[in-house]
């Protein structure tokens, strides 16, 4: 068992995390999802923003789009973890660490893979989810306002100071974790909203986030770029990964095969462990 009291089993777990709203986890964590879901794997989400929901949201529009057009859509076995609204802290942070470790033993012995959307806050539910991930995500967009909850950066040198409150935050989850299990995270920050220029300041972000890197340990991987295609599936549930899906009529333009070359390049950049079941087409889930 460990520190949550959630047991530990072979599914691998991938955690979506930064303190900052709008950096893009929503989306990374549903087109992952996808995209293993298409290969056939099990996959278990769980949802830690009971407030905003937007990973629930994504997959509630997409079972509701697949019912109003009689397709079968590849569905993640999900579940939204709930806040509570007990008055005191300790009672609080009990309810919820019981919600979790339920939710995520049942998910993760059922499952090949278990994704987890943290808010985009500092909360205890997200350092619990933190805490058993095998592999966290951290997108951000490339700026120095998104650096800034990893590193402080000297504004006159462009030297990174230290690592800044995200940071800490993994730093004292990768603790809890091998305290626990033994077990290690990698750390993966991947950058959204790349720009085409080579611009002085996109430069300097680079710069500096190699150098973090190097200091506190984590991996660099390119995310998505600033593509309206990946906000309008929204409101249908659907991915990039879902357009060749039987019943899914789109057109596919040069936009939507370059967001698709970006989905598939991250999450070969991921190095997620393969599948080992003999047959997992044969047990991919759909609605």
């Amino acid at each position: 068992m460990g520190e949550t009291g959630a047991r530990r089993t072979s599914a691998h777990v991938v955690v979506l995390g930064n303190e900052k709203g709008g950096s893009g986890k929503t989306t990374t964590a549903m087109h992952l999802i996808a995209h293993l879901l298409h290969e056939g794997a099990r996959v278990g989400s769980i949802d830690l923003d009971s407030r905003q929901r937007s990973l629930t949201r994504y997959v509630e529009n997409r079972k509701a789009w697949a019912d109003g057009a009689s397709v079968k859509l590849v569905m993640p076995d999900h579940v939204v973890i709930p806040r509570s609204d007990a008055a005191i802290v300790s009672d609080a942070q009990a309810a919820e660490r019981a919600a979790f470790e339920t939710a995520f033993t049942r998910l993760a012995i059922a499952n090949d893979y278990v994704v987890i959307d943290c808010p985009g806050t500092d909360s205890f539910l997200s350092r619990i989810g933190h805490a058993v991930a095998d592999t966290l995500v951290t997108p951000m967009n490339d700026s120095f306002v998104d650096f800034d909850l990893l590193g402080r950066v000297d504004p006159q040198s462009w030297k990174i100071k230290g690592p800044s409150v995200y940071s800490e935050m993994v730093w004292e989850s990768r603790k809890r974790r091998a305290m626990a299990d033994g077990g290690t995270i990698d750390w993966v920050v991947i950058r959204n909203r790349l720009s085409t220029l080579a611009a002085k300041n996109k430069r300097r972000v680079e710069n500096v986030l190699e150098a973090l890197a190097d200091r506190i340990g984590f991996r660099i991987a390119p995310g998505f770029g600033e593509r309206v295609i990946f906000r309008e599936m929204f409101p249908s549930g659907l991915t990039l990964l879902d357009m060749r899906s039987e019943g899914v009529e789109a057109q596919m333009s040069m936009s939507h095969v370059a967001a698709r070359a970006e989905v598939r390049g991250l999450v070969d950049a991921l190095n997620l462990p393969p599948l080992t079941r003999s047959d997992p087409a044969a047990t991919a889930q759909a609605s």
